[in-house]
């Protein structure tokens, strides 16, 4: 079995630059399939869910290759499969990405409900409820869901409960070759959702309304093949700022779009650390002896983010007084907070919430990543901590980040991706 060893106690410096977007390039890659040419995508990060992503093309008939590193070339299938096998479907969440795409095209398509961390219920009846306005139809048996839209899509005027980002990119998705007029109030504004909407504009979709609360679709026949670069990853920006205002030290962010990361920007300063945007992206600088920062909530965009909230739960184990993070999102984003007991910090969970009271020093543990961002925050709060940490379930973290290890130590940290048996765990 894999792990991280992590040999904490060194402040972070250096620069990074910031990868694509995960949670970007994986709507793009399914909206691929409503193409007719060659898309070539850009600035893509080596993540297993990307991997993933690319099984469930080539199994609908797709052809992917990797011309360079950081570069995809698809070519989408002239006649889509109509069923996306069910192992690949349960690899990760955002195979859910692949049901509109593909009912545009085929009008009919099977596919299984999807896996991916476990935070708690993940409901898709928004996305269900738009497509169904649009002329879908569903049938389930069992883990298996059967849609079909006999008439092709439609257009229609959709109002979503709650401004979800995976229905918005399902429904945009779904509306771009729909016969007429799409309206969707109350969408999700994040930047990898404006940066779908970008994508099939380049691509000849016709789009207005990108970066508010209401998009407005006119469908079109079909769209073409294009070049796109990915937009840079908020999150692993985050990643990093957390993770030197932990260790203290100064790091400079290649690439990160201040504004996407106001929210974590402000919580940080307000931790005590000194953040500026730069020509080139974003630097911060920390002694490493933060402040807790009171209560602080998770929203949707432009509010602070539900996946960095344990990241910066972590980065405030050691901080001076108390502070309490609610994820609004998600009943179980915490599930992290065993392991930073286990490093000696004082966590606590009810709810929604992680209540943190910050300890002079944290010490090595064995770690398990219990979900992507989790196994994250285990490592950031490894990299405070003294001695020597072993962080298992790999696996998660490899989901969101190309190498976690190599990023830290290209900082000055002392990690390394190792076999558990030579960090003597057995």
């Amino acid at each position: 079995m894999e792990g991280i060893r992590i040999c904490g106690g060194r402040p972070l410096r250096g620069s990074v630059q910031v990868p694509g977007a995960k949670n970007a390039v994986l709507p793009v890659l399914a909206a691929s399939i409503l193409c007719r040419g060659p898309v070539t995508l850009e600035n893509v990060p080596n993540l297993s869910d990307v991997a993933a992503a690319a099984r469930i093309l080539q199994a609908l008939g797709g052809r992917v290759s990797q011309p360079a590193p950081g570069r995809l070339r698809v070519l989408p299938p002239e006649q889509p499969g109509r069923a996306v096998p069910r192992r690949l479907m349960q690899a990760m969440r955002s195979s859910l990405f692949f049901l509109a795409p593909v009912l545009s095209r085929t009008s009919q398509v099977q596919v299984s409900l999807p896996g991916g961390c476990d935070l708690g219920a993940r409901p898709i009846d928004m996305h269900l409820h738009g497509l169904a306005a649009m002329g879908a139809r569903f049938a389930q048996d069992g883990q298996a869901l059967l849609a079909s839209a006999p008439g092709g899509l439609r257009g229609a005027d959709i109002t979503l409960r709650y401004p979800s980002v995976g229905a918005t990119e399902t429904l945009l998705m779904a509306a771009v070759c729909a016969r007429g007029e799409t309206m969707i109030r109350g969408a999700a504004i994040e930047p990898e959702v404006t940066d779908l909407a970008r994508f099939l504009q380049a691509a000849g979709a016709c789009i207005t309304g990108v970066g508010t609360r209401r998009l407005r679709v006119m469908g079109v026949q079909m769209l073409q093949g294009v070049r796109w670069r990915i937009c840079p990853d908020r999150i692993a920006a985050a990643t990093v700022l957390c993770a030197a205002a932990a260790c203290g030290g100064r790091v400079a962010l290649t690439g990160a779009v201040p504004d996407h990361c106001t929210a974590v920007v402000r919580a940080l300063c307000r931790a005590g650390c000194c953040v500026t945007a730069t020509e080139t992206g974003i630097a911060l600088e920390s002694d490493g002896r933060l402040r807790g920062i009171g209560a602080l909530l998770t929203d949707v965009y432009p509010a602070f983010p539900t996946d960095a909230a344990p990241l910066l739960a972590a980065a405030l184990l050691r901080a001076e007084g108390e502070s309490a993070i609610t994820d609004t999102v998600f009943e179980n984003r915490f599930a992290c907070a065993a392991g930073f007991s286990a490093l000696g910090a004082v966590a606590g969970i009810l709810g929604r919430t992680v209540t943190i009271r910050g300890v002079r020093g944290l010490h090595g543990a064995q770690l398990a990543a219990p979900d992507l961002r989790g196994g994250a925050a285990l490592a950031i709060g490894a990299l405070a901590a003294e001695g020597e940490s072993l962080l298992t379930g790999v696996e998660h973290i490899d989901r969101g980040y190309e190498d976690l290890a190599g990023l830290f130590a290209g900082l000055g940290a002392d990690t390394a991706r190792v076999r558990r048996r030579e960090a003597g765990a057995g």
